[in-house]
């Protein structure tokens, strides 16, 4: 049973990001997603199968106390909740129209539940699941658990699995015993030794009209063949190859051979939790030594295991570091961020053809947040090339593309060397 109490450690770093936000922000915590819905489904079936979800995860259910910013509480599940299903018509719109008006209404925490959704219909005819829901809620891989389940409660009643989930307070619950202490312990040690490691690095700022927050995709379907061959030459993962390239070019820029980066840990290591619906990504730092290094397979074998030293100590208390940091005026802080979104495996319709491959191509975006850090990767790959998102902010334009070009041409460059 979910009683309420402290939040975990993945929930309170997500509050010590918006806790300060004036309320004209507040909506930045928040994830849009679009479900496409299977012909012939109607607005009860749909009202349906989302309430056997949210029945089932207590953190759908769940509001916060926030009275003392410096002590929030969980609150005990809500037994109920309203399962209204406003509806949209889009008009012939594409569905992707709508997000971002539904993703800019803000949440309070403390008197709704942090999720909400929109049914869209196209023609009278149901097309699609608009979910918005906050971040403290469900982070990206708690997301597709929920759509997963939502698909098959759909068809099957039972689709959405047993009746109730473990819920954040039992997560926060275990984080607290001695043994998730002495985690704790072990991982305001590792930030400590790297604040002794790290040199005082930072990406030069742009002036100007660059001094803002920029965002910017590369997607390539050939940055996504030469990743997953840069990595079966290294024998490390996919991810380590496009940190390193990533690394590399912002090391190069800084003039620097040993960069302090954050990495986005999912903190899903253990079977006990892997598919918890709650938010469990923090940040975490890890030192890259060498980053500047001309063999881009070597740079990833000690990216590879730098992060991975990282990865165990990715569950810390958020308080714990801030005071160690307010002990140590002047500590260097990362200069980059990187993040390589995984999701949970999912079953996809073959069609016996191969999806088109992506031509290598920047887009610019207007971001929807800033909350995070100054110059933060969000690399995936889909099956038809890999996709980084970068959002910096005072880097500017020209170096927000070269970073991303130079990152794109050690990949490709390496590879043909493989």
């Amino acid at each position: 049973m979910s009683v309420a109490g402290p939040l975990s450690l993945g929930q309170l770093s997500v509050w010590h990001d918006i806790r300060d936000l004036p309320s004209t922000r507040w909506h930045e915590a928040n994830n849009a997603a679009l479900w496409a819905l299977p012909p012939g489904v109607g607005a009860e079936e749909v009202r349906t199968a989302l309430r056997s979800v949210v029945a089932r995860h207590p953190s759908l259910r769940t509001r916060y106390g926030l009275q003392d910013p410096d002590s929030p509480i969980q609150l005990e599940p809500d037994t109920d909740f309203s399962d209204a299903l406003p509806v949209v018509e889009t008009g012939g719109a594409p569905p992707g129209d709508f997000v971002e008006g539904h993703a800019s209404l803000r949440f309070r925490l403390g008197h709704e539940h942090g999720w909400r959704a929109t049914l869209l219909n196209r023609a009278g005819t149901a097309s699609h699941l608009l979910f918005v829901k906050h971040h403290i809620a469900a982070d990206a891989w708690a997301q597709e658990v929920l759509r997963q389940e939502f698909t098959g409660a759909l068809t099957d009643p039972s689709g959405a699995g047993p009746a109730t989930a473990p819920g954040p307070a039992e997560l926060a619950a275990d984080q607290f015993t001695p043994t998730g202490l002495r985690r704790q312990a072990a991982a305001l040690g590792h930030w400590n030794q790297l604040l002794d490691q790290a040199p005082p690095i930072a990406l030069p700022a742009a002036t100007g009209a660059g001094a803002g927050v920029v965002q910017a995709t590369l997607r390539s379907g050939p940055a996504r063949a030469a990743a997953r061959k840069v990595a079966a030459a290294a024998e490390v993962s996919v991810s380590s190859v496009v940190l390193a390239a990533y690394a590399r070019s912002v090391a190069r820029i800084c003039g620097t051979d040993a960069l302090l980066v954050q990495l986005m840990s999912a903190n899903r290591f253990s079977a006990r939790w892997q598919n918890l619906v709650t938010s469990m990504n923090q940040w975490v730092p890890a030192l890259i030594e060498g980053a500047r290094e001309d063999d881009l397979r070597r740079l990833a074998s000690g990216t590879h295991w730098s992060s991975l030293g990282a990865f165990r100590h990715g569950a810390h208390d958020v308080t714990a570091v801030a005071a160690l940091l307010a002990r140590r005026p002047g500590a260097p802080e990362p200069v980059c961020a990187f993040n390589y979104v995984a999701l949970p495996e999912q079953q996809a319709p073959d069609s016996g053809e191969p999806a088109p491959l992506t031509e290598p191509a920047i887009t610019w975006e207007e971001p929807f947040t800033s909350i995070g850090p100054r110059c933060y990767a969000r690399a995936e790959e889909s099956a038809s090339g890999l996709s980084v998102r970068l959002t910096a902010k005072g880097v500017g334009r020209e170096r927000c593309a070269e970073l991303l070009w130079d990152m794109h041409h050690a990949l490709l460059s390496t590879a043909g060397e493989c």
